[in-house]
């Protein structure tokens, strides 16, 4: 009996992904012809149709049993950040509300650059259907690594340096309400600690914050980086400090660095507002029990993850016509800090 008639009737979607190298789920929309599958993955899923002398109709009979029912979080930050920061927290309860009811698995995972290829071999193995990622870096590769397996993605967050579907909060618009409510204030040595240079949530709100003093015609020449942990924000503060010791309010472009730039000014004896005004970004559990508590932009994170999630979800289930980005509101909430 040849190799071929011990098969059972109809393509086995695995061996099928395994030939070729990808995921179930890209075989599978390469055989329904849908888009966001790179031409590397498409070629090779033909290839191995061809090979193993399948039918793509026969293929696509079998597919509807052969998903994983799974979808992976991937957050590339290391473990302890992703466990000591409130954001990360409300975008998984976020995805965890839009998954509710529907039969679907939810894989937590940290990307690290030295372990990239295992995890994205993990990826294309079959385990998962599609992936959402968090806190992409401008040089993370796992974005083009999982474009060419042609696994679904939908990023949390603006992706610099590449395409693909994307959902986040308006930041530039939330940075630059912050901006006109310190000029508001009549503040005129506005200062930011804005976030990484090499992420697009860092540029968005720099960008935001330069603007709104650009209207008010006012410097925006007192910048320092963080990283969104309270030790950035503490140094960030100290080298803005050394730089403008008369600087009369501060933009802080995350709550969670907030917290650390409030500290260095109650050191050095500087009052919040009275000497200087501070402004931060999130609304996060931070924020409210802050010392002073803060004046912040509010962002949504759980909706953030419910709408990461619904747009991938839409994407497997084949819907035409999806938006390739979504920008979610944000809102100015004043406490007692500005």
């Amino acid at each position: 009996m040849t190799e071929t008639a011990k098969r059972r009737p109809g393509p086995r979607i695995e061996e099928v992904a395994r030939v070729a190298g990808v995921s179930k789920s890209t075989v599978s929309r390469v055989i329904n012809d849908e888009q966001y599958v790179s031409a590397k993955a498409r070629e090779a899923v033909h290839a191995a149709i061809a090979q193993l002398g399948y039918s793509p109709n026969q293929a696509a009979r079998s597919l509807a049993g052969n998903r994983a029912n799974a979808i992976a979080l991937v957050v590339s930050e290391p473990t302890g950040r992703v466990l000591s920061d409130p954001f990360f927290a409300g975008v998984l309860r976020g995805i965890h509300s839009e998954l509710a009811g529907r039969h679907m698995q939810l894989l937590l995972m940290m990307s690290q650059p030295a372990d990239t290829g295992d995890l994205v071999t993990y990826l294309s193995s079959g385990h998962v259907d599609g992936a959402l990622l968090v806190s992409l870096h401008g040089d993370d590769p796992l974005v083009p690594m999982l474009a060419e397996i042609g696994l679904p993605v939908v990023s949390g967050g603006r992706p610099l340096g590449t395409t693909v579907p994307f959902v986040d909060a308006d930041n530039f618009t939330g940075a630059l309400e912050a901006a006109r409510h310190l000029a508001s204030l009549g503040r005129k040595r506005i200062a930011t600690v804005a976030g990484p240079k090499d992420m697009a949530v860092g540029a968005d709100r720099l960008s935001g914050f330069k603007r709104g003093l650009s209207e008010a015609r006012l410097s925006a020449d007192l910048v320092e980086h963080g990283d969104f942990t309270p030790e950035s924000g503490a140094k960030a503060m100290e080298l803005l400090l050394c730089k403008a010791p008369d600087l009369d309010a501060v933009f802080v472009a995350a709550d969670i660095m907030a917290l650390g730039a409030l500290q260095v000014l109650h050191a050095q004896g500087k009052r919040v507002p009275e000497d200087v005004a501070v402004v931060g970004f999130d609304d996060s559990v931070f924020a409210a029990t802050a010392t002073p508590p803060l004046t912040t932009i509010r962002q949504d994170v759980e909706e953030l993850g419910r709408t990461m999630t619904w747009r991938l979800l839409a994407e497997l289930a084949g819907e035409h016509g999806l938006p390739p980005s979504l920008l979610l509101p944000t809102s100015l909430v004043v406490r007692s800090s500005a």
